[in-house]
């Protein structure tokens, strides 16, 4: 008996990097393969895939998103991997008008490149990629995966901004990011999310959410990535007044400001050394400005903690996710040791073995670290969307 292969592509695009993974829906959401394309527009690239605990590299040259896929297309035929009928792309902001998960077509692909200024970091290479798709397999379905299509449930009172009505209205709002994580640690807790539960997905960019019901009610970024805790090149929340003092006595512009905010902040702006958090955690001990960036960073964390128990009226369980979050047990401790007055209780043995539960026998709030999994929510939602 023939058995049927039917496959979703999952494609999370960077500026500068492709990460891909590949489904077989129909045996159970097998992973078939999983790798990145690196180095994107550099002179020099890389490509690894992994099947299995078996990793192979390579080198190469990509000069653009198109040149990536076009190497990932000869790549999964050359391994002889089914063809896909469905590839779903992670597409951090749709903007207003673009708020579910939703089949690509020629007037969606409108709304996203309207929504631009809601994600410009991001955007401009997950365009790239629906693009580079269509050009070289014009006659398979796309899916858009929103990371902001979790948010949805936030109240208006917490995602209003105390501006005047009328920017409301035009779209400026709380929107909240790293939507298909959470959605996958939701899955994976017993509850579903009902009891007061905080994620935190902590890696180069990081955010928290609370949800309570298996509903976010509020989250730390905002209108766009930027907003929210310290993150590794990202300023997070400021003061609008830092900002009026930069245009008006530093003469900075519009570009400048963005790439101080987005490319010049966070670790890296703190530390003068690096945004990378495995770097500064090697170098703390011999560099001062390296330990101030930890320990600012950890205690961004803290206060959302803190901010978001207040919103749940309390808390029940807090989970750490995302590449710091998963792989940081310094970081993890550095964040919850302090909040043991709030009924924090974490296990510094279960810490450092990177157990999956993290907390005391005699904690109040439930501790857990689980890995998140955005490729198969993407999967997921793009299978589901091709059935219907």
């Amino acid at each position: 008996m023939a058995v049927s292969v039917e496959t979703v592509l999952c494609i999370n695009s960077g500026s500068s990097s492709l990460k891909f993974a590949l489904y077989d829906m129909a045996a159970g959401e097998r992973l078939l393969v999983r790798g990145a394309m690196e180095r994107i527009g550099q002179s020099h690239g890389r490509m690894w895939i992994q099947r299995g605990s078996r990793v192979q590299n390579w080198q190469g040259k990509f000069l653009h998103h198109q040149a990536a896929l076009d190497a990932l297309f000869v790549l999964l035929g050359r391994e002889h991997f089914p063809h896909p009928v469905a590839v779903g792309h992670r597409i951090v902001s749709g903007g207003p008008e673009l708020r579910q998960h939703c089949l690509l077509d020629g007037v969606r692909i409108r709304q996203l490149h309207a929504a631009l200024p809601f994600a410009p970091l991001h955007l401009p290479a997950e365009i790239a990629a629906i693009e580079a798709v269509t050009a070289s397999w014009p006659d398979i379905p796309q899916a858009a995966c929103l990371d902001t299509s979790f948010h949805q449930t936030i109240p208006d009172m917490a995602a209003r901004f105390p501006l005047p009505r009328n920017l409301w209205h035009e779209g400026v709002r709380k929107y909240g990011f790293h939507g298909l994580s959470y959605e996958y640690v939701l899955s994976r807790l017993p509850d579903g999310g009902k009891s007061r539960t905080i994620i935190a997905h902590l890696g180069n960019g990081a955010s928290l959410a609370a949800v309570r019901d298996g509903r976010c009610l509020d989250t730390t970024m905002g209108l766009t990535p930027t907003g929210g805790v310290v993150m590794g090149t990202r300023s997070g929340d400021l003061d609008p007044g830092v900002l009026l003092y930069l245009l008006e006595e530093k003469g900075y512009n519009g570009t400048q400001l963005e790439r101080l905010l987005n490319h010049l902040s966070g670790l890296l702006g703190i530390s003068g050394i690096s945004g990378d958090m495995l770097t500064l955690l090697g170098i703390q001990g011999q560099e001062p400005h390296a330990a101030e960036a930890i320990g600012i960073f950890s205690y961004s964390i803290r206060k959302a903690v803190g901010s978001l128990m207040a919103v749940l009226g309390g808390l029940d369980r807090l989970v750490f996710t995302g590449g710091i979050g998963e792989n940081a047990p310094a970081i993890r401790w550095g964040i919850c040791r302090p909040l043991e007055g709030l009924g924090i209780l974490m296990d510094a043995t279960a810490n450092e073995i990177q157990a999956e539960r993290l907390s005391r026998p005699d904690s109040p709030t439930e501790i857990l670290r689980i890995p998140t999994e955005e490729d198969l929510v993407i999967a997921r939602h793009t299978w589901r969307l091709l059935q219907s």
